[in-house]
Order: C-alpha cells, then sequence, then structure tokens
C-alpha cells in the first residue's frame, strides 16, 4: 500500500472498555480494524478459520478470546455468539471472498453457495448475537463495489452486491437498537487481492495509483478507519458507505 494510511486509526481510547468481535480476524481488512480497536483502546474476540494465521494475530494483539471455524457454518456461527461469555459492543465480519467466474463456467452449486451462503452468513451474525451486542453497538459487514456495473464473470458478485445494501437496511430494524451497516470497498491492497491477481497486482497497483483521484492505492488501514468510526458514531445505522479512493468515478 501508498500513502500514509497506518496514520489514520481512530483516535486513542475511543473504544477504551468496548470489546469488539472480529470475525476474519487473521489477516487484511479483518486485522488492521483489530489492530485499530485496540489503538483506540478496545478489547477484542478474534476469529478466523486459519488456525496458524489467528495465533499470529493472538500474539501481536492479545485478545480476550479466539475461536477457529468457518463463519459460513451458520450453526456454528450462531452457537459462537450465543456461548460467548459476557457482552460485546460491536462485530464486524470481513468474511467472504468474491466470485469472478464467466458465466459459460459457472457451476450453479457453487454459485448458489457463494450467493445463498453469503446472505445466510450475514443473517447467522445477527439473529446470533441478537441480545449479546449492547444496545446503540454496531454490526459491521464488508462487501464490495465491484459488481455495480455489469462485466463478465461478475454473475454471482454483481447480485450479492445489490442484495447486501438491501438486507443491511432491514436488518437495521429487525435489530434495532443494535445499528447494521455495510462498508462497500472497492480495490484494496490485501493479501486476498494479491491472491487473487497473482503476477498482475503490481501494474494493478500502478494503474491505480496513476487513475485514482486520490492518487494511491487504498489499504486496509483506510477500510479500518471507516470500521472504527462507524463503531463510535451512534448515529450512523441500515447503510452502506463506499471506500474506493474514487474508483466509480472512472470510466472502465
Amino acid at each position: 500500500m501508498s500513502g500514509d494510511g497506518g496514520e489514520r486509526g481512530g483516535a486513542r481510547g475511543e473504544l477504551a472498555g468496548q470489546t469488539v468481535v472480529v470475525v476474519g480476524g487473521s489477516a487484511g481488512i479483518g486485522l488492521e480494524t483489530a489492530r485499530q480497536v485496540r489503538a483506540a483502546g478496545g478489547e477484542l474476540v478474534l476469529v478466523a478459520r486459519n488456525a496458524e494465521r489467528l495465533q499470529r494475530a493472538a500474539d501481536e494483539l492479545h485478545p480476550r478470546s479466539t475461536a477457529v471455524f468457518d463463519a459460513f457454518d451458520t450453526a456454528r456461527t450462531e452457537r459462537f455468539f450465543e456461548e460467548l461469555p459476557g457482552h460485546a459492543d460491536h462485530v464486524l465480519v470481513t468474511a467472504g471472498s468474491p466470485a469472478y467466474t464467466p458465466f459459460g463456467e459457472l457451476d450453479l452449486t457453487d454459485a448458489g453457495r457463494d450467493f445463498g451462503g453469503r446472505l445466510a452468513m450475514v443473517l447467522a451474525v445477527a439473529r446470533g448475537s441478537r441480545g449479546k451486542v449492547r444496545a446503540g453497538g454496531a454490526l459491521l459487514f464488508i462487501g464490495g463495489t465491484g459488481g455495480r456495473r455489469p462485466a463478465p464473470g461478475m454473475a454471482v458478485t454483481g447480485a450479492l452486491t445489490a442484495a447486501l445494501p438491501a438486507l443491511i437496511a432491514n436488518l437495521a430494524l429487525e435489530v434495532a437498537p443494535v445499528r447494521v451497516n455495510l462498508i462497500a470497498a472497492g480495490f484494496v491492497d490485501t493479501p486476498l487481492s494479491a491472491s487473487l491477481l497473482g503476477d498482475r497486482i503490481d501494474a494493478r497497483r500502478e494503474e491505480l495509483r496513476k487513475t485514482l483521484p486520490i492518487g494511491r492505492v487504498v489499504g486496509p488501514a483506510d477500510v479500518a478507519a471507516l470500521a472504527v468510526h462507524l463503531m463510535v458514531n451512534d448515529a450512523l445505522t441500515g447503510a452502506t458507505y463506499d471506500i474506493d479512493g474514487g474508483q466509480q468515478l472512472l470510466a472502465h
């Protein structure tokens, strides 16, 4: 990542005395958000699928507790929240990745699992966390902006991009006074982005530096700073917040 995104975290102490559950907290946006939560005085509960990466994150951040499971296992996700000792103030969910599969190559079973599984996971977090997240606290989910423009290979991702804001808005009414918001990210320079693009990652970074209005690539620290803001600003609920450095303003 370029720029000084690591300095844009929340003010120290604004999460003092609060506990944040980060699902997907061992890498990328989740890990960086966990770091900013700690810098702002908060406590952490970290969840991830990969036990080794989770242990590395725990060694760095000293969370209150950790758990290893796949958030797409909805029964396990609900049980995790039901068994969570005490209460949490906020939950951030970064689990899930975009699927870019040409229409002719789609496996319909996989497509149904990708679409329905992502929505079911959001519902499981919202339902499982009832009674565990304090009034005025926040449920935050990470989505994307890329599927807003139709393109080959974007059928499933585009459908999810359209569906998630509607789901979030409805959940904000269903689980009030807990707040629910969606962060819609464009390209973010994470290990996931690097794995998806492979040897094209450096060219993509350079292209974005030259074309984005902000003149640099959006990094995990940028998204984490937005997440922390959505936690502490208790006037915000039921909305989708874009963070893409102006990427949507550019002609494809």
